[in-house]
C-alpha cells in the first residue's frame, strides 16, 4: 500500500537507466504515494537525481533552476549525430598532431578559457525541447533538422582532471539549460578534430552533492535517509513566524512583516518556519516585498512521515 513520504531522496543514478524511471524505481521501493525529479539526467549519464517524494514535489522547479557539476569524459577525433557515445559516427578525422599527453593539455589550457563565462550555445536536436508540441529528438530520428535559436548559459569554471590522449576528463561548473555533449562538441571543433562525450556524472546540483547519495541497490537492502522537504531550500534565507502569521500564510494570505535584513535579502525569496514546537516546522515559501509577506508555496499541514 502506498503511503505519504514528504522528502527528498539524494540517488546516484546508473547509467542506461531514463531518469523517469530511476524515479519510478525509487517511488516503487519505498512505497511512496509521489515522486518527481528536479531536472533530467540522459539515460546515457550517472549521479546525482533529487528524488522528490511527496510535499518536496512542490519545490522540485527551484532546483531545475539551480546550478550543475558534472565530471564529463571527452573523445576526441570521433563526432556523432547525438554528440555522446550513443549516437552514430558521422565524422572522423586523426588526432596524431597531438603527440603527447603533455601537449595535449598545453592546447586544453588555451582551449578550455574560451568557454567560461557567459556564452552561447545552440541546443542539440537529440534532446526533449519541443517545437510544435514535439521532442526535437523525434524529429532527429526522422532525419528532420530544425532550426534552432542559441540560449545564453554560464560555465563558472571548467576543470581539467586528467588526459589519456585523446580522451580527457573535465569537470564542469554551469547554469541550468548547459547541454554537456554540445560543449564536447565545441571543444572539438575549438581543436579542429571533433570530440564526443564518452561519458558524464553529475556530482552537484546546487547545494546538494553527490557524496549524500545513494544507490536503487541500497534502497532494495536497507532503510533510506529521506530529507526534509526544505532541504531542497538551503540557499535560501530563514525567516520564523509566529503560529498567527503562520495560518494566514497557510490561507493564501499576506502578512505584514518588518524586518530589519541585510541589502540583498530585500525582495527575497523566504524560506518559513513556524515558531511553535511541532514535528514539522518548516511551512514552505514567500517573498518579502516593502515589508510584506507575499506567500509563494507551502505544503499541506498534515503530519510529515519522514520516515
Amino acid at each position: 500500500m502506498a503511503q505519504r513520504i514528504d522528502g527528498v531522496v539524494l540517488l546516484d543514478k546508473p547509467s542506461g537507466m531514463s531518469s523517469q524511471s530511476a524515479v519510478t524505481s525509487v517511488k516503487r521501493l519505498l512505497h511512496a504515494e509521489k515522486a518527481g525529479h528536479t531536472g533530467t539526467l540522459d539515460p546515457m549519464a550517472t549521479g546525482l537525481l533529487p528524488v522528490c517524494l511527496g510535499e518536496a514535489t512542490k519545490y522540485s522547479q527551484d532546483l531545475l533552476d539551480a546550478d550543475k557539476v558534472y565530471q564529463a569524459k571527452l573523445r576526441f577525433g570521433i563526432q556523432t549525430d547525438t554528440g555522446d557515445a550513443q549516437g552514430q559516427i558521422i565524422a572522423e578525422k586523426s588526432t596524431a598532431e597531438v603527440t603527447d599527453n603533455a601537449m595535449a593539455q598545453g592546447l586544453m589550457e588555451g582551449i578550455l578559457p574560451r568557454f567560461t563565462g557567459q556564452i552561447e550555445q545552440v541546443p542539440p536536436m537529440y534532446s526533449a525541447l519541443k517545437r510544435d508540441g514535439k521532442p526535437l529528438y523525434e524529429y532527429a530520428r526522422s532525419g528532420i533538422e530544425i532550426e534552432r535559436e542559441p540560449r545564453k548559459i554560464t560555465i563558472y569554471s571548467i576543470k581539467l582532471l586528467n588526459i589519456q590522449w585523446p580522451e580527457i576528463d573535465i569537470e564542469v561548473h554551469c547554469s541550468k539549460g548547459t547541454y554537456i555533449r554540445v560543449l564536447a562538441e565545441d571543444i572539438g571543433h575549438a581543436l579542429g578534430c571533433g570530440a564526443h562525450l564518452i561519458g558524464l556524472r553529475r556530482t552537484m546540483v546546487g547545494h546538494l552533492s553527490l557524496v549524500q547519495a545513494t544507490t536503487l541497490e541500497n534502497l532494495q537492502h536497507t532503510s533510506p535517509q529521506v530529507l526534509p522537504v526544505d532541504a531542497l531550500l538551503q540557499t535560501l534565507p530563514e525567516l520564523t513566524v509566529d503560529d498567527h502569521q503562520a495560518k494566514r500564510l497557510e490561507m493564501g494570505q499576506r502578512v505584514p512583516c518588518a524586518l530589519n535584513i541585510a541589502t540583498q535579502w530585500a525582495n527575497s525569496l523566504f524560506r518559513i518556519y513556524r515558531s511553535q514546537a511541532l514535528p514539522q516546522n518548516f511551512i514552505g515559501t514567500a517573498d518579502w516585498r516593502s515589508g510584506v509577506l507575499h506567500p509563494r508555496r507551502f505544503i499541506a499541514q498534515r503530519l510529515i512521515n519522514q520516515n
